[in-house]
């Protein structure tokens, strides 16, 4: 089910970009060029995502065809066509595709073959006597339904039908009140080194057992040495990539939509040389049902404390809250249920946290972002909607802090796009090759010849820092044809930041990154010296 042709690399330079002011930690107005565009192959690991379904020719059943003049359910004993039946094969793949083959069983005699989808909607096709066929369909929602094809023998009046229950790939978001669902600190069980601490997730509370996936905000402190922590499905093999990084004495959260395993378990890795403790807070989970789909939405600045937009001007006190409208607003509907955001801490007059949560419910004991005095952070954070669609944000520092808060996304039930979540993959290391030059950016066609995702689920860590800035990740005007032609229109400054750093420092983050109109994403590097970019990317959304 390849959709897509692996393109090469290529190496071109670009108009020149500026930056505009008011992002944290604004750099100057210096150009920026591309110093490369590729394209990473994800056709494995989106058709490693595939199940199969099948019911034998043998369970077919007889019945009276349409308009037939006999009482239900009774056949006549010389059926001309007593073979009659249907084999059926069913594949679902990417978020909500189907592939149906048919192995027709019959006398040769023309033959009527009808679909019922199960959620509505028909087709129909004709044949002559046994014969091989297949169809597709695409489903409007995620689920499971039951596909019945009824075979009739149009000269012989007579029908036998059959009937597959498949599931489709993708998932469905739900929010969740944020809750803590792990703190090794409570416990007095340090996580050792190149060990797992078990988290529950499906079956914990109001979350049902099946779940695909969840939206897990991981803590690591009270650290002594430097290491990475890795989150995955339990039962599964731990993938090579790493969630965040760390360093001695560094209290560090990043965002995580981990797999849950069979067991309803995810697991996450210390993968440092000696032990740490670990907090994890869920804020919702996806299920193969029915729930919010996602719609992805070019960067939108909501809130920035330092010229008022959003809510009044000027930083946030010590242990103060404000609220600020999301839904209905600036694009997204009323009936969003959760959004995806990018929320940056800075100019922090003291050590401290930030809690992002629903109007309408109490503040829990989580944190989405820890900061240190002065310094400037981001963390990627996705939140249920509160009531008169609003959530509040608390500085649980005890000095005032600034705080920016950047839309990337939202859930809502009339969202098209489902999450398909897959075995991770890195898609860019430039340790590998040459690092990032500042004022430069790298371009990935992750979309390029997958015209049905409309975003990407990816972790990018930025390393080997000689100096200050931040990584800005936004969608490209440009396909990779256009690179690679020459014909690449200039670029547009991005209009916030994903993650900051400061020189010698490892900073992962999240991103939930839209696809824009071309599927091509640019990772920019605002600073004036080089960086090492890591990007691993964990699954896709989808509208087929």
């Amino acid at each position: 089910m390849s959709h897509r042709r692996l393109v090469a690399s290529a190496t071109i330079l670009a108009a020149g970009i500026s930056l505009i002011p008011g992002l944290a930690n604004a750099a100057d107005s210096t150009p920026g060029k591309v110093q490369g565009v590729s394209t990473p192959d994800l056709d494995s690991a989106i058709e490693a995502k595939t199940s199969k379904f099948t019911s034998p020719a043998d369970r077919s059943v007889k019945v009276p065809a349409a308009g037939k003049n006999k009482a239900a359910g009774t056949l006549a004993a010389s059926d001309a066509n007593p073979n009659l039946g249907v084999a059926l094969a069913a594949a679902t793949y990417q978020a909500k595709s189907l592939r149906l083959d048919m192995e027709v069983t019959s006398a040769v005699t023309p033959v009527l073959v009808d679909i019922n989808w199960g959620d509505g909607s028909t087709d129909q096709t004709n044949t002559n006597g046994s014969n091989s066929l297949n169809s597709e369909h695409v489903y409007g929602e995620v689920g499971t339904y039951t596909v019945k094809v009824t075979v009739t023998d149009t000269v012989n009046n007579t029908s036998s039908e059959n009937s597959v229950t498949v599931t489709t790939q993708g998932s469905d978001f739900t929010p969740y009140n944020p809750t803590r669902l792990l703190d090794t600190r409570n416990a007095s069980k340090r996580v050792a080194p190149y060990t797992s601490a078990r988290v529950k997730v499906g079956g914990f509370d109001t979350i049902p057992a099946g779940v695909t996936a969840v939206a897990l905000n991981v803590t690591v402190t009270n650290t002594n040495s430097g290491g990475h922590v890795t989150a995955f499905a339990s039962g599964t093999t731990r993938p090579t990539t790493s969630n965040l990084n760390y360093e001695p004495g560094q209290t560090v959260p990043n965002l995580a939509i981990v797999p849950v395993g069979a067991d309803g378990y995810v697991e996450l890795y210390n993968g440092g040389w000696e032990s740490v403790d670990l907090i994890a807070d869920v804020t919702g989970y996806f299920t193969q049902s029915a729930g919010s789909g996602y719609t992805a939405i070019s960067p939108d600045r909501f809130v920035d404390t330092r010229i008022g937009l959003g809510t009044g001007k000027g930083q946030v006190g010590g242990y103060k809250a404000f609220s600020t409208v999301i839904a209905g607003t600036r694009g997204v509907p009323s009936n969003a249920k959760a959004v995806a955001l990018n929320v940056t801490v800075t100019n922090p007059r003291s050590d401290g946290h930030l809690t992002v949560f629903p109007v309408g419910q109490p503040q829990p004991n989580v944190s989405n972002l820890n900061f240190t005095t002065g310094q400037t952070v981001a963390n990627s954070v996705i939140v249920p909607i509160g009531v008169d669609g609003r959530i509040v944000i608390r500085n649980g520092g005890w000095n005032p802090a600034d705080v920016i808060v950047d839309v990337v996304g939202y859930y809502s039930p009339d969202s098209v796009s489902a999450y398909l979540p897959f075995d991770p993959e890195r898609v860019k290391d430039t340790r590998e090759t040459k690092p990032l030059p500042g004022r430069y950016y790298s371009a990935l066609g992750l979309g390029d010849g997958y015209p049905h995702t409309t975003g990407f689920v990816l972790n990018t860590t930025v390393t080997n820092t000689k100096g200050a800035g931040f990584l800005a990740v936004a969608p490209d005007p440009n396909t990779i044809a256009d690179y690679k032609n020459g014909t690449n229109v200039e670029v547009p400054i991005p209009t916030s930041s994903n993650l900051n750093f400061t020189a010698n420092k490892t900073v992962p983050n999240l991103v939930q990154a839209g696809r824009g109109n071309t599927g091509v994403i640019d990772f920019f590097n605002w600073s004036d010296a080089n960086i090492d970019l890591i990007v691993d990317i964990f699954g896709i959304y989808m509208d087929n």
